[in-house]
């Protein structure tokens, strides 16, 4: 049913492809040979990865289409944006970049997961995929610049607004999207989908202060309290966190501004020897009282979600 439109130009294709999703879906983290069943299906496997006429954005269209038809069921979607990479060091593969490390070699994704603000999953929305150009002799890097994927990823959300007007859209994202350009971008566009981002930077406020400081110099609009669960080397525990909200003017190009509500979270009573959670976000959103403060703070821990499903990946 998710594939039901898939149209890679062959119906012979097609329907190699609804197989392989059959065989890989019932089995991950299985490698190529042990998902298919059998020599011969192995063999046409590898012989559609290699077909120059199948495009990855003509696979994933049709599950695109899906995931839109189910957020318009809901009032509030959340679309998660994050990078992962997928390391294919010591692999005999073509087309491969340096990864964080120079020596490891493998590609970038950056998807767009669509959720319910109740965690439920929808669907992938878009993805931004690279391999990385080598450093020159300099240090320099070339080709297109990184950043670029956090703002087309608010640009694709938005183009998909106006088809859902029952759908508040709101784009979620960590420290590496406290981008300037995001924000003025969103802002020509009319803001047709809510932006909520994890801050990164303690910008100079038009009146002298710092943005953080500013945020937190009155009192806080309250606390709150969730469960954190055990990651490695950290154990289970609740955090209890106070939260602070201030609306500002952001300095901006060429001498404007953008309007955000800034949110602090800052843990108190934590245990000894663990270093406090404390959360710096900004949002177009306007947000004065605990209960639109905690709504937030609960959207951006869904954005942990686009994290788990992307964990482990190759």
């Amino acid at each position: 049913m998710e594939f039901e439109q898939l149209d890679l130009g062959d119906a012979r294709l097609n329907k190699r492809a609804r197989l392989l999703m059959e065989r890989m879906a019932a089995d991950p983290t299985a490698s190529v040979p042990q998902a298919c069943q059998g020599w011969g299906e192995t063999i046409a496997a590898y012989r559609f990865f290699d077909n120059e006429k199948v495009q990855w954005h003509a696979i994933l269209e049709p599950h695109w289409q899906q995931t839109q038809k189910r957020m318009q069921a809901h009032q509030v979607v959340l679309c998660l944006q994050d990078t992962t990479e997928l390391d294919f060091n010591g692999q005999d593969a073509l087309g491969l970049g340096p990864l964080t490390y120079e020596a490891q070699r493998g590609m970038f994704v950056h998807p767009t997961y669509a959720v319910t603000p109740q965690r439920e999953p929808l669907g992938i929305l878009d993805a931004w995929m690279w391999a990385r150009e080598k450093k020159d002799d300099s240090g320099q890097r070339g080709g297109p610049k990184e950043s670029l994927r956090w703002i087309e990823g608010y640009e694709r959300i938005a183009e998909m607004a106006p088809d859902m007007p029952s759908t508040r859209l709101v784009y979620v994202a960590d420290r590496e999207a406290d981008l300037m350009a995001l924000m003025e971008r969103a802002d020509e566009l009319g803001n047709p989908a809510d932006w909520l981002v994890r801050a990164s930077h303690n910008r100079s406020l038009p009146e002298g202060d710092k943005l953080w400081e500013r945020a937190t110099c009155g009192e806080a609009v309250g606390e709150i309290a969730f469960p954190m669960a055990a990651r490695q080397g950290v154990k289970a525990r609740t955090v209890h966190q106070r939260l602070w909200l201030q609306r500002v003017q952001l300095p901006a190009s060429e001498g404007k501004s953008i309007a955000a509500t800034c949110l602090v979270a800052r843990e108190f009573d934590a245990p000894a020897g663990v270093k406090p959670i404390e959360w710096r976000l900004l949002t177009n959103r306007v947000a004065s009282t605990l209960d639109e403060a905690t709504e937030l703070i609960e959207w951006y821990r869904a954005r942990w979600e686009i994290e788990i499903l992307f964990d482990g990946l190759p």
